[in-house]
């Protein structure tokens, strides 16, 4: 395999690090938290820039107004807590506050997806991102491991416009290179191959890029495709691949409706019909368990992404 790893970290930490950087960065980032420091590693921030960091409490649709308030003043909000509450539960404030009058927002969210585990099915958002990449003017930004988490979200302070970045909990595989430029809007070809493409986000690039190593010793070439911005959606690089393999599997840690998949459909609908399988939860909720039970009960696993292509194949 081209991409192998060394340790496993949690993505968090990589939000954590990136937002610590821009405490010496840029003056005018700003932090606020929903009563999750420590879960959203904001520590750091707060030791380098205790007078630009705001503690709300449980109060996340308080959270969202503060940081359009202060967005007018030219400052950069980054908002903390877990994705259903960065979401669901403030989705109101976001539209109308945020979104609809295209404030400079960066709406960080941890524990996403069904690897948040044990704390069980309602905190495991699995529609965040349809409801997010609905909003005119969202960004959308699902990074895969430590060093892409930390890059995007340095990345995003200098992006003009209001971001919703998407990561997890629990540790997984280090192997984007640290010094890999993150260019929002841009996917990565991670693998070439000649008789399927997978693209994939999140925690599932990792288990494609498994999957594809596997299907390589059964003489089967996968191209995989790292999509880390879902809005606006790298168009090129996916129609560029399937124009070479003529089928595509699409594969994320979020309900089929309203995510990755459903975007590359309807972009593919438009623009070169072909044909499509999705590895991504069933129309479900999530229930109580270890992440890796849950990522194999609800095939999303590198044995899905491996199944999938020999459907598409067969």
């Amino acid at each position: 395999m081209k991409y192998t790893y060394t340790e496993k970290k949690d993505t968090r930490s990589g939000f954590g690090a990136g937002l610590a950087e821009l405490a010496d960065k840029n003056p005018n980032v700003v932090a606020l938290c929903a009563d999750l420091i420590g879960s959203l590693k904001m520590e750091k921030f707060i030791e380098k820039a205790p007078e630009r960091f705001f503690q709300v409490g449980i109060a996340e649709a308080n959270m969202m107004g503060l940081a359009a308030g202060l967005s007018i003043t030219g400052k950069i909000p980054f908002t903390g807590t877990f994705a259903n509450f960065s979401t669901s539960r403030v989705y109101d404030q976001i539209r109308q506050s945020i979104a609809y009058s295209d404030k400079n927002v960066k709406i960080c969210a941890s524990h996403a997806g069904l690897t948040l585990g044990e704390d069980g099915a309602t905190h495991q958002v699995l529609e965040d991102i349809g409801m997010m990449k609905m909003l005119p003017g969202m960004t959308v930004i699902n990074p895969c491991d430590y060093n892409q988490t930390k890059a995007a979200t340095i990345a995003i302070a200098d992006h003009k416009g209001p971001v919703y970045l998407r990561f997890g909990r629990p540790t997984v595989p280090v192997f984007i290179p640290e010094d890999m430029p993150f260019e929002i809007g841009k996917g990565i070809m991670l693998q070439e191959g000649t008789d399927v493409t997978i693209v994939a986000t999140g925690h599932l690039v990792w288990e494609s890029l498994v999957a594809a190593d596997e299907l390589e010793k059964e003489g089967i070439s996968c191209e995989v495709i790292n999509i880390h911005t879902i809005k606006p959606l790298d168009e090129e690089i996916i129609l560029k691949s399937v124009e070479k393999t003529g089928k595509i599997v699409t594969a994320e840690e979020h309900n089929y409706l309203g995510g990755l998949g459903e975007s590359v459909a309807g972009m593919l609908a438009r623009r070169r019909p072909t044909r499509q399988e999705f590895v991504a939860v069933n129309d479900t909720f999530g229930e109580s368990a270890t992440p890796a039970e849950l990522m194999k009960k609800y095939k999303i696993d590198s044995t899905a992404v491996k199944e999938a292509v020999k459907r598409i194949l067969a």
